[in-house]
């Protein structure tokens, strides 16, 4: 077995090489602006310091978000192409859940990250591999009272610790905490994946305007 994993739904630009037992390369930059430039030159970073190259992947990892559309795209679509240049499979996991796994906390916590808006996604685990729902959306203070008592890990709970006052590391998500996941997941049998597609979770900013005036050549 030999993994890549990468994600781009938070500012962590975060690629990682997993050999079945143990994470053999890693490279994590913190950028939100970046993604498209940092990316493959993270994978290539990687794989010069393992020794290996791409033909000997066996399988990506990737990210699913939630996370902003422009960022989460550029993980998913690198996945995609490397998946198809390949011939290896696309394992997709909810980025939260990197960040819980990487947490080792074994009570009930919470994860929240940045959705900008004044806004977090979060989801609540009940330790470290075992999320409780589905991701969401919420503005911190709506969702304060139901996570009071709870730890928080990530970006989220720093951004906003009046709602979150008991932050946890890791702050930001680290693929190779995702592909340790994976890894797992593969040797008890292969489930828990999702489908590589952006999980989003609301509509992008940019909209086609309302009542907008056509113009045609007289």
């Amino acid at each position: 077995m030999l993994l890549l994993a990468m994600d781009t739904a938070t500012p962590a630009v975060t690629v990682a090489l997993h050999d079945g037992e143990a994470v053999v390369a890693s490279s994590s930059q913190v950028d939100a602006r970046r993604h498209g430039e940092l990316l493959l030159p993270a994978v290539d970073r990687v794989l010069h310091e393992a020794g290996l190259k791409l033909d000997a992947l066996t399988g990506i990892v990737v990210g699913v978000g939630p996370g902003p559309y422009t960022g989460l795209r550029v993980g998913l679509v690198t996945a995609a192409a490397f998946s198809s240049a390949l011939g290896v499979p696309v394992h997709g996991l909810c980025t939260l859940d990197g960040l819980a796994y990487a947490s080792g906390i074994d009570e009930p916590f919470a994860v929240a990250t940045d959705a900008r808006r004044k806004e977090v996604y979060w989801a609540r685990y009940e330790d470290s591999r075992t999320r409780v729902g589905d991701a969401a959306v919420d503005r911190p203070a709506d969702i304060a009272g139901s996570l009071a008592g709870l730890p928080v890990v990530g970006a989220g709970a720093r951004l906003y610790p009046e709602a979150f006052p008991d932050a946890r590391d890791p702050e930001h998500q680290s693929a190779a905490a995702l592909a340790g996941l994976a890894a797992e997941r593969l040797a008890g049998g292969g489930g828990g994946f999702l489908d590589p597609l952006p999980m989003y979770l609301r509509r992008p900013d940019a909209q086609v305007p309302k009542n907008y005036k056509v113009v045609t050549p007289k």
